[in-house]
């Protein structure tokens, strides 16, 4: 009996410590990118409006992250009037996709 309670921990254990996926489908998003690629697909892009800052690269971001970003965007809480634009285009479906296609495509440090 200790032997299968002890399995069966185990067994939990390891399903709770295995990575949970983003919602979104990767391919879908990769094909939703065309909309971000003119600023976060340059490195080291910099952007003058409204004011002058460097664009964050998103390959490798969190998943949740991206999709709370744009969701912000989306509702008005953040307040870039290009990323307003763009997040308010987007279905929720859109945002998981595009988030999961990020997350899983790092490409090193931005230059």
């Amino acid at each position: 009996m200790k032997t299968i309670t002890m399995t069966l921990c185990a067994s939990v254990l390891l399903a709770l410590a295995m990575p949970v996926q983003a919602a979104g489908d990767p391919k879908a998003g990769q094909l939703k990118t065309s909309m971000c690629a003119g600023c976060h697909g340059i490195p080291g892009w910099r952007t003058a409006y409204p004011s002058v800052y460097s664009v964050p690269k998103l390959g490798g971001q969190h998943a949740d992250y991206i999709v709370a970003a744009l969701k912000a965007y989306k509702e008005g809480e953040r307040s870039h009037p290009s990323m307003k634009g763009i997040a308010g285009s987007l279905s929720e479906q859109d945002m998981e996709d595009l988030a999961a296609y990020y997350a899983s495509s790092y490409s090193g440090p931005a230059n």
